[in-house]
């Protein structure tokens, strides 16, 4: 099951969804409207090796925006902290940014109950489009989950700003 928009103002109300900050005009009939950051990442090197740390640059956004380039990966952020120990929830780019030709998560919608932080947005244009702090950008929707819940304490948790892939930290546990 899916929440509704009441349920999801309901439950920010009452701590069963946290949301900050919270804002009642960004509920929608079943999903609640989130916003871009102000900060961005690139990649940097020639390669990117899912084995090995990789090196990023650090973009501010400013009021005039910043002009999103195709064939690049820009990982942002949200401005709210969002998360929920009861519902799993779903990022998605809200359709109106997707019609403007902008891929906002490319393969990894899904959250764990338990996290709680800033969502990474996995920026990608297939055009030139500019892009400014706090417009919405993606909406996050509330399942109800079945079954015993195992909070997330993963490598993400409490994120603040866009995170890059951590991904080497698992190959090298797993090699251990």
């Amino acid at each position: 099951m899916i929440l509704t928009g009441p349920e999801i103002s309901a439950a920010a109300e009452d701590g069963r969804i946290a949301i900050s900050p919270f804002h009642p005009d960004q509920v929608n009939p079943n999903s609640y409207n989130v916003c871009l950051g102000d900060k961005l990442l690139t990649y940097t090197g020639d390669v990117i090796d899912p084995y090995l740390p990789n090196p990023t640059r650090e973009i501010t956004i400013g009021e005039e925006g910043y002009v999103l380039e195709p064939g690049e990966l820009y990982l942002g952020h949200t401005v709210e902290r969002v998360g929920s120990d009861l519902y799993v929830p779903l990022l998605f780019g809200r359709s109106s940014v997707g019609r403007l030709g902008l891929f906002v998560e490319i393969t990894a919608p899904i959250g764990d109950i338990g996290f709680h932080g800033q969502w990474t947005l996995m920026l990608s244009p297939v055009r030139r489009l500019r892009v400014y702090p706090g417009m919405k950008i993606g909406q996050i929707m509330f399942f109800v989950s079945l079954g015993r819940v195992d909070l997330y304490e993963g490598k993400y948790q409490s994120a603040t700003g866009p995170q890059e892939s951590r991904y080497w930290r698992d190959v090298a546990v797993s090699a251990k």
